[in-house]
């Protein structure tokens, strides 16, 4: 896998932090220095390999040459220079057991650590995931929210314009009803200046009608007074003439003439007398006609004379 050398100095670099900070007692986990790194798993486990590698790999001498005490031997004893270089072998041997040893150590390390990693980065996916669908159920609750809310702003938004035409209409026809208001008031106005002109010329004509039946009044009791008198007067005058037609039956052929003509003026007297009753009766019922009439047009008023 070829990774990027920016990668690989990101990496390196946050090894080289984290081993510092532990005191150079333990190495890093590849998950550390993943996220100090912000690499991806795979580059920081190859990285990782490399970086502990040269970290634990001593330089153990090879040795090519025949060494110096070999040489000073100068072939002494084959058994001694076979058993040198059979040391010289081991040792070499022995070193690179170590450094396979320590190389199969330290990928049992990373296999651990790559597998808690994996574990780790699973976990993280299954968290994720359930995130991702929580937030996918909230998601569509709140698809069916938001429609469920279009729905009711639209129904709003119909009320409030029929609320907008209604109240529009309301004012049309307040604005009517204050127009009539106003005529009716002015119309009001004049009626009742009317009315009370009316008024004034019923109490005024009620005033001249009392003022006639006052008059009238005192007129009847001037003529009641004068039909009393005329009556009191043709009862002295029947008296006397009954007197007088006593004196004459008396002398009744002497004074036939005088009876005759006694008789005639009593006629007269009687004549007299009803005309000033049939007088008297036709005032009455123009007093009370007049007073009928004062009545019907004022509502009020003295009562009729008896």
């Amino acid at each position: 896998m070829d990774i990027a050398q920016d990668i690989k100095d990101r990496i390196v670099a946050a090894a080289n932090s984290l081993y510092e900070e532990a005191a150079r007692a333990v190495f890093p986990t590849v998950a550390a220095v993943r996220a100090r790194a912000a690499a991806d798993m795979n580059a920081a486990s190859i990285v990782m390999r490399e970086w502990r590698r040269a970290q634990t790999v001593q330089a153990a001498p090879v040795v090519v040459d025949v060494p110096d005490r070999v040489r000073a031997a100068n072939l002494a004893a084959l058994a001694s220079l076979w058993s040198e270089a059979q040391a010289l072998a081991n040792e070499g041997l022995l070193s690179a057991q170590a450094a396979w040893a320590a190389e199969r150590g330290e990928a049992e390390t990373l296999r651990g650590e790559l597998s808690e990693a994996f574990e780790g980065q699973l976990r993280e996916l299954e968290g994720a995931r359930a995130l991702i669908a929580g937030q996918a159920e909230r998601l569509v609750r709140q698809e069916a929210e938001g429609a469920a809310l279009r729905v009711e702003l639209a129904r709003v938004n119909e009320l409030a314009g029929m609320a907008e035409v209604r109240a529009a209409e309301i004012e049309r026809r307040a604005n009517d009803l204050a127009g009539e208001l106003a005529r009716v008031h002015a119309e009001g106005l004049v009626e009742r200046e009317r009315q009370a002109g009316e008024l004034a010329r019923v109490r005024a004509d009620l005033d001249l009608v009392r003022g006639d039946l006052v008059g009238a009044r005192a007129s009847v009791e001037v003529e009641r007074g004068q039909h009393a008198e005329l009556r009191r007067q043709a009862a002295e005058d029947a008296l006397r003439l009954a007197g007088r037609l006593g004196e004459a039956e008396a002398g009744r052929d002497l004074e036939r003439g005088a009876a005759s003509k006694a008789r005639e003026e009593a006629a007269r007297l009687q004549g007299m007398v009803d005309a000033m009753a049939s007088e008297h009766a036709q005032l009455m019922r123009a007093v009370v006609a007049a007073g009928d009439g004062g009545r019907g047009r004022a509502g009020d008023g003295p009562p009729a004379a008896a």
